[in-house]
């Protein structure tokens, strides 16, 4: 069943990964709202603002300066007067919120609400009965320092019209011992890189009806079968896993809150500003690298990718990675200067496929990419399929529907001599159509849990809370396994510490243009 996408309809931030059409700068901004028809107003003039997702052409010169999208939590949803029935609609992992749900999604211990930034706490913080002052999320990503300040100027404008009816929240903690800053700032490094000096934003998943470029479908969709090298392995996902109102992978439609109207080419949006501790994980990588056999094989192994971007699965050994990336960004150079010849240009597009054409079948053992690491965790494509002797119908059948669209950007600056106490990291907003089918599930299952992956409970080594043993060290472990034919015996790694913390974040639902009208005009009708 092929999903025909209402695309005007669609907020853009669900379909568009702005970071590929050159926005490396936001502000993710917080409001209250104290008065229901001010809110509405507010909202109202607002939505003109919002950024569909109307197709763009990545080279094209004509490209917005921003993008402006909103969202809204449950609470934020309720101070609106949406009906009660409406209401009712929402799962309870929606209703309930982020804070709430922290044993399923391992925000426990140095990832607990009550290290967080101090706009996601109550006030009184009196054990914090889950409070959950935000209520609207409006994110502005640019291209420019100059557009994006002016556009939240404009929002702030709005905003001054509403006369305390809406508030603008501060408490966003900041580089300089800051703790009360107005709103949360992420920018995309020159190198892209993210703060453990990982090549960021390469793969996300591709749905069917995007209209994003082709050849993200390859290690973007699902694999069918078929050559995962080439372009045939790999089809979109159904456009129900993301969106409301369209077949999922089950060909079902995902359950929504009524009346369809409301809810139809709307879509939850996971928000969490991820601390990344950059002095432990570099101490980390200099203490057990060399007893591994090198500091970049290790944190290549830890990883599933080099930290140049080069996946391991395809090339397992540092040398042939690092020319890889080198012709890679040699001929991206010439392409951009307009200086590539059409020969070079048809050989960059093979070598951009390589960053994401691959799977793990003639990787079963996890020889090359271990089970244990990040990428593998996170997008198994056809790697679960343990023991069995003839491959599923559907080689993805048992990660198909855990996928998730993954957006958002670093924030804050590191260097070699960075603390974990700066304030350095990554904002990550996740798009699904069903949180505890897909985020809750990849958090409790793949990424704080390993028995999918036949490592009983061990973590991610990157991503998983740690906690710490009775000495205060770090209590992760990881198997990294061998390799028969190399000769090379399995790894054994352990005090792994806790390396991203959460410091804020909650559930958002992202309307659709038709649901932010019915909002703004009070005509949600559930009847």
């Amino acid at each position: 069943m092929i999903s025909k996408l209402d695309l005007p309809d669609i907020q853009g931030n669900i379909v568009k990964a702005y970071g590929r059409y050159g926005y490396p700068r936001a502000r993710y901004v917080f409001y209250q709202i104290r008065d229901a028809t001010k809110g509405r107003k507010f909202v109202e003039k607002v939505n003109p603002l919002v950024t569909t997702s109307v197709p763009w052409s990545e080279d094209s010169p004509s490209l917005p300066a921003v993008a402006v999208n909103i969202a809204f939590t449950y609470q934020g949803l309720k101070h609106l007067d949406v009906p009660e029935d409406t209401l009712h609609g929402f799962p309870d992992e929606f209703s309930m919120g982020m804070k709430a749900r922290r044993d399923i999604i391992g925000d426990t211990g140095p990832n607990h609400f009550k290290h967080w930034d101090k706009i996601w706490r109550s006030p009184d913080d009196k054990e914090d009965k889950y409070g959950q002052n935000i209520h609207i999320l409006i994110g502005i990503n640019a291209k420019e320092e100059g557009p994006l300040e002016a556009a939240y100027q404009q929002i702030c404008g709005i905003l001054a019209a509403a006369t305390g009816g809406v508030i603008q929240l501060s408490g966003h903690r900041g580089a300089n011992g800051d703790e009360d800053l107005p709103y949360q700032s992420a920018i995309a490094s020159d190198s892209d890189r993210e703060h453990f000096g990982y090549a960021d934003g390469i793969s996300t998943s591709y749905f069917e009806g995007c209209r994003e470029n082709r050849r993200y479908v390859v290690g973007g969709g699902k694999p069918t079968g078929l050559d995962p090298t080439t372009p045939a392995g790999w089809a979109p996902l159904a456009a129900g896993e993301f969106v409301f109102g369209h077949a999922d992978e089950s060909g079902a439609y995902p359950e929504a809150p009524g009346p369809p109207l409301f809810s139809r080419n709307g879509t939850y949006m996971v928000y969490r500003k991820l601390h990344q501790n950059v002095a432990t994980f570099r101490e980390f990588l200099k203490a057990e690298g060399p007893k591994f056999g090198g500091v970049e094989a290790f944190a290549a192994k830890l990883s599933g990718r080099w930290r140049n971007g080069a996946p391991l699965a395809t090339f397992p050994a540092e040398e042939s990675a690092d020319a890889f990336v080198l012709e890679l960004d040699t001929l991206l150079m010439k392409s951009r200067q307009g200086q590539a010849s059409a020969a070079e240009n048809a050989r960059l597009e093979k070598l951009r496929l390589q960053l994401t054409a691959f799977d793990y079948n003639d990787d079963s053992n996890g020889a090359r990419c271990p089970f244990s690491s990040h990428t593998r965790r996170n997008n198994p494509r056809s790697a679960l399929q343990f023991g069995v002797s003839k491959p599923f119908d559907t080689p993805g059948a048992l990660s198909n529907r855990r996928r998730i669209l993954r957006r958002g950007l670093p924030y804050g600056t590191s260097d070699e001599n960075s603390t974990d106490d700066g304030d350095h990291g990554v904002i990550m907003m996740i798009v699904n159509a069903d949180l505890s089918r897909q985020f809750e599930f990849v958090q409790e299952q793949w990424v704080n849990y390993g028995n999918d992956f036949r490592l009983s409970n061990d973590r991610d080594p990157l991503l998983g809370n740690h906690g710490f043993n009775e000495n205060g060290r770090g209590n992760g472990r990881m198997v990294i396994e061998g390799d028969p034919g190399a000769k090379r015996p399995p790894y054994f790694c352990s005090g792994i510490p806790t390396m991203v913390e959460t410091r804020g974040g909650d559930y958002f639902f992202v309307p659709s243009m038709t649901c932010l009208r019915m909002i703004a005009m009070g005509i949600v009708d559930p009847t």
